[in-house]
């Protein structure tokens, strides 16, 4: 079986968390760099790959690699890469998109112009023919180029692996649901503990900590741009990984998690979606104000995106908000509480300094993930730590 070199692309500043999934899934990682992970596996590991991260934006077949410092170099370094070997004569083919940083390359326009007349030149030779009616199965491509460095990758996913399939109705600033996953991966939260989004809106947080509670895998009920490419992965390679996510999933289970937002409209669409991400019932939904927030249970978890001038449109009612964040969270025992935010003045107004605070791009928005840590809770069955 074909060995592919996958590059799977995420949040910046979530690269730890997308590791750890990997590595969960049996890969050696590769390679590590901003933004990106790279793992070698075989058509089974890009269907998996697909299927299963819940903190990835998408999976690639790396196609190769070069130098270029002109667009002579990049003609001619696509040139070399064997196309052939990927794409079929009546398949589809474009550079889909183009990033640079720091390289002499720059214009994404231009790059992608360019490859695929590259593309095209090599396609010529193998296929021996001067036309191609590129009427067959779609092959998008992307690049990176960093420091005058280039990787050519297949993107087999589509729409980006945060479309679960689950959200057909959203609020105005979603919070893109792979990193709401990622996120609820960077707590200690686990699936017997209580979990509350205040602030839940469409409820992503709330859902996605469902499916991770009952094993359901983020992408068992959509489709890839891959499923088309039967010469490289075959029909059995996904139903074989879809099968196995399916027995993995346990919806008999008791859950606490809760998801509250003032808007009745919104609390409406977040049942909806909860419903079509099928854990409908392992979530509470409830219109509720942050000024009520209160639980009669200890140790447990505040996971939320509250609004930071998106979505009330005027910053001079955050200080108060926070405020009041602060408040109900002070009068949580023992709780802990996440919040994404890009309101810098979070902690002033909330009234405390976060135990840790990391920097999140969601997109080309730079917020910060506000983690107040409580106490751990006592062992069950007094159990005693190994010495």
């Amino acid at each position: 079986m074909k060995r592919f070199e996958i590059v799977v692309p995420c949040h910046f500043g979530l690269e730890s968390v997308l590791k750890k999934e990997i590595l969960d899934l049996g890969y050696d990682i590769t390679e590590v760099v901003d933004g990106r992970i790279t793992f070698f596996g075989d058509a089974d590991a890009v269907c998996r790959a697909n299927i299963c991260l819940r903190s990835a934006e998408r999976v690639l077949i790396k196609v190769g690699g070069f130098h270029a410092e002109s667009f002579e170099d990049l003609f001619q370094g696509t040139k070399a890469l064997p196309w052939e070997e990927y794409i079929p004569e009546n398949g589809k083919f474009w550079v889909k998109k183009a990033s640079s940083v720091k390289s002499k390359l720059f214009s994404p326009s231009d790059i992608q112009s360019i490859m695929k007349k590259a593309m095209v030149e090599r396609m010529k030779q193998s296929y021996h023919t001067d036309w191609f009616k590129e009427d067959g199965e779609s092959f998008p491509v992307r690049v990176f180029i960093m420091k005058d460095e280039v990787t050519v990758a297949l993107d087999t996913t589509g729409d980006s692996l945060h479309k679960r399939g689950y959200r057909r109705l959203e609020s105005k600033a979603p919070i893109a649901e792979n990193l709401a996953a990622a996120l609820l991966m960077l707590t200690p939260w686990k699936a017997d503990r209580i979990l509350v989004d205040p602030f839940c809106g469409s409820g992503t947080f709330p859902i996605e900590a469902a499916m991770m509670a009952a094993g359901i895998a983020p992408g068992l009920n959509r489709h890839f741009t891959a499923e088309s490419w039967k010469h490289l992965i075959t029909d059995a390679n996904w139903k074989d990984v879809r099968d196995e996510m399916r027995d993995e999933i346990n919806l008999d289970i008791d859950t606490d998690i809760q998801g509250y937002d003032i808007d009745p409209d919104m609390i409406e669409i977040a049942r909806i979606n909860a419903a079509k991400a099928g854990v409908e019932k392992l979530i509470h939904f409830q219109t509720r104000p942050i000024a009520d927030l209160s639980h009669r249970k200890k140790y447990g978890f505040i996971v939320s995106n509250p609004p930071y001038g998106e979505r009330i449109g005027e910053k001079d009612e955050l200080p108060d908000l926070y405020r009041t964040i602060g408040e109900r969270y002070k009068a949580l025992d023992s709780w802990s509480m996440y919040l994404i935010t890009g309101y810098e003045q979070a902690e002033k107004y909330i009234g405390r300094k976060a135990d840790k605070n990391r920097k999140i791009y969601n997109g080309m928005l730079k917020t910060y993930f506000y983690q107040f840590q409580g106490p751990k809770p006592p062992r069950k069955n007094n159990q005693q730590p190994n010495v």
